[in-house]
């Protein structure tokens, strides 16, 4: 709806004759016609005028639809809302499930490492060398040899520089090797298997 014709209804509405509202606000009562016609319209002092006369807003005397405005803007405000919470749960989802994928994969693995190497076992060594004794641990897969953990005595570890050997037979045969090869002895314990935790 145009200005004029607002100002029309509205002056109708309160019951006022061209006239009448001309000289409330100040002007002619051409200019009422004009405007009301379309052919002018009030300025910004004359249109707060109007809007006091008919109480009414500036915005729905100059039908400047605010309401719809202000609900799309309402309602583009939710929209966003709603993406930022998809993406928060979606985020929340991925930090707790991801961890639990990965514990449960490394479990499966690691059964599925144990199965094929064989069970775990300990063996443990002793040396006299140099009138000393020194030890050292392996646990190890049955099958494979291969090392799960080992520790003992640093002195016996580096002099044989076992810890670049993956193979628990191999890095025995070492450390027994060399400390005969010095003048001293070696034993072994029997393997036994480890109680799994």
């Amino acid at each position: 709806m145009e200005i004029g014709k607002k100002i029309m209804d509205l002056r109708k509405k309160n019951g006022l004759s061209q006239e009448e509202l001309a000289e409330k606000v100040g002007v002619a009562r051409q200019t009422i016609s004009k405007w009301e016609l379309g052919e002018t319209s009030p300025d910004l002092k004359q249109a707060k005028e109007l809007s006091k006369i008919f109480n009414v807003s500036l915005d729905e005397l100059t039908n400047n639809d605010i309401k719809n405005v202000l609900v799309e803007k309402t309602s583009n405000t939710e929209k966003l809302a709603g993406l930022i919470l998809k993406l928060i749960r979606f985020l929340i989802i991925f930090i707790i499930i991801i961890p639990i994928l990965l514990i449960t994969l490394r479990i499966v693995f690691k059964t599925i490492h144990r199965n094929n190497s064989g069970r775990l076992m300990n063996v443990k060594i002793t040396c006299t060398l140099h009138d000393k004794t020194y030890g050292y641990d392996f646990n190890y897969f049955e099958t494979t040899g291969e090392i799960e953990a080992a520790g003992g005595d640093g002195y016996l570890a580096n002099i044989t520089n076992i810890g670049k050997y993956p193979d628990a037979y191999q890095a025995l045969d070492i450390i027994d090797a060399y400390v005969k090869n010095n003048g001293g002895t070696c034993e072994r314990s029997e393997a036994e298997p480890v109680e799994e935790k």
